[in-house]
């Protein structure tokens, strides 16, 4: 199966999102292993995430780190959007 590049936007928005899961990991005080092993997930999983390497998770995934991390799925979406340009 081919998969459709992703945008600059999406990539952006997954980048974004990497990012405040990494904030919200380092703002507890955990570890990546530590996150990641509570989430059901691989480290690597796990880092790939946070540098935006993945930057199109799966839902379940996104609910699994949010649910660890004590973050609600529309806080997680409504500041991974992008801002529009002004």
């Amino acid at each position: 199966m081919v998969r459709t590049p992703l945008t600059p936007e999406e990539r952006e928005r997954g980048e974004r999102l990497g990012q405040l899961l990494r904030e919200a990991r380092t703002f507890a005080g955990r570890t990546m292993p530590d996150v990641a092993a509570a989430a059901g997930l691989s480290a690597e999983t796990l880092r790939k995430i946070e540098t935006g390497r993945a930057p199109t998770p799966a839902f379940f995934t996104v609910a699994a780190l949010a649910g660890t991390l004590g973050l609600s799925l529309d806080e997680l979406l409504v500041r991974s959007e992008l801002l529009p340009a002004h």
